[in-house]
């Protein structure tokens, strides 16, 4: 890979449109990372903790059930037009939450409403993206797209955290607005892909398999998001308790050192998969991700602690584009937004399901001792995974 071609990649990834949708991608993310801090309102109506956590956890909910039909839509119209529809529904949700006097069925119903918003309108605008990217570039413009979450997630809660400081909760809801109204003009502002410019369509290595073989291999495949995203939910889950335990003092700097490292690895190194294939990048990001769980296992020091948040953000940051990138070749171009919307909505599932699951281990063996299961457990499938998964090229990497 030479110097002039490592340009021409970039320079061909950042045009006008692909700079547009990052933006919007980003105003969309900051705008439902302020609702982090909704359980601060609810506080104030003497909510239960069940009933809080209710009215939180049925975003995730609906938000992962609407995610593969949408996914299948987006492929027929368009991120564009189905990314306007999901952010339009946030926008005529979240003013509502100015009439919520209580805890009761109405900010059940908003937020409802406003996972169905959010699952269509992250699908479709990632799908926006990686559209009016270079098809060589796939990986690379779905690590930059992570990015632009990552930097909102981080940006968002702070801020929140002021807002409601100086504005209280009406400013919060004000707010949100605001970056739901920006990002609707700046995906508004894109250009509109005709169906035959969204890239390249090729045979999917789905046309090759029948009967039992194509349900082991997509139960193979299907798990990989699903165990990454339990990973991940560990990571972010338990940390908190498992600095506390050992008397590490803040677990803050950990999280900071992860996401920076995250970030890094995308931005300088998420085109690998463009590069190299999917498969092998995913492979080594897993194997990153798994050895340093067993790091965790063995961390006794506020040094140790920070080295461990700097590999795995680094092995978080690769494996999102290159296994996201999988599942799109796997599947095959054409159906792009179906595979953005599994791939969000397995790891979404990991996420919930991991955090029951290492919850009841730690119970059983200890917080440190889970995060050696969960090194184990990443690493089995990964195996699995190398062994009977197949390998992809995809039209137009080089």
């Amino acid at each position: 890979m030479t110097e002039e071609s490592d340009f021409n990649r970039l320079t061909g990834l950042w045009s006008r449109d692909f700079i547009l949708g990052l933006s919007a991608y980003f105003f969309l993310f900051l705008s439902v990372s302020l609702f982090f801090l909704l359980p601060l309102f609810l506080k104030q109506f003497q909510s239960s903790g069940s009933r809080v956590g209710l009215i939180m956890g049925i975003h995730s909910l609906t938000a992962i059930a609407v995610r593969p039909f949408f996914g299948r839509l987006i492929d027929r119209q368009g991120g564009k037009k189905i990314s306007l529809l999901g952010i339009t529904i946030l926008i005529v949700s979240v003013p509502l939450f100015h009439l919520v006097k209580e805890a009761d069925a109405l900010p059940i119903l908003l937020r409802a409403l406003t996972g169905i918003g959010w699952g269509i309108s992250m699908t479709a605008t990632i799908t926006m993206c990686t559209d009016l990217a270079p098809v060589q570039s796939m990986a690379r413009s779905i690590g930059i797209v992570g990015v632009a979450g990552l930097i909102a997630n981080a940006v968002g809660p702070s801020l929140g955290e002021e807002i409601i400081r100086r504005a209280g909760f009406t400013g919060l809801f004000n707010c949100s607005l605001i970056f739901l109204l920006i990002s609707f003009f700046l995906v508004n502002l894109t250009r509109e892909l005709p169906k035959e410019d969204r890239g390249p369509e090729g045979s999917s290595p789905l046309t090759g398999l029948s009967g039992s073989a194509s349900v082991a291999v997509l139960l193979i495949i299907g798990s990989m998001p699903v165990i990454h995203g339990s990973v991940r939910g560990a990571m972010i889950y338990f940390m908190p308790l498992l600095v506390k335990a050992l008397n590490l003092g803040r677990v803050g700097p950990f999280f900071v050192v992860f996401s920076a490292a995250a970030i890094l690895s995308r931005f300088r190194l998420g085109g690998l998969a463009d590069r190299f294939g999917s498969k092998k990048v995913v492979l080594f990001s897993a194997l990153v991700i798994g050895l340093n769980l067993f790091l965790i296992w063995q961390v006794r020091s506020m040094a140790g602690l920070w080295l461990t948040g700097f590999i795995g953000g680094f092995g978080q940051g690769l494996i999102f584009p290159a296994l996201s990138t999988y599942l799109i070749d796997f599947m095959g171009r054409e159906n792009k937004g179906l595979a953005i919307s599994l791939y969000n909505s397995l790891f979404d599932v990991g996420m919930g399901l991991g955090s029951v699951f290492y919850g009841w281990v730690s119970e059983l063996a200890g917080l440190s001792a889970m995060y050696l299961v969960a090194g184990i457990l990443l690493l089995s499938f990964t195996i699995i995974f190398k062994i009977k998964a197949p390998d992809l090229r995809r039209p137009g990497l080089t």
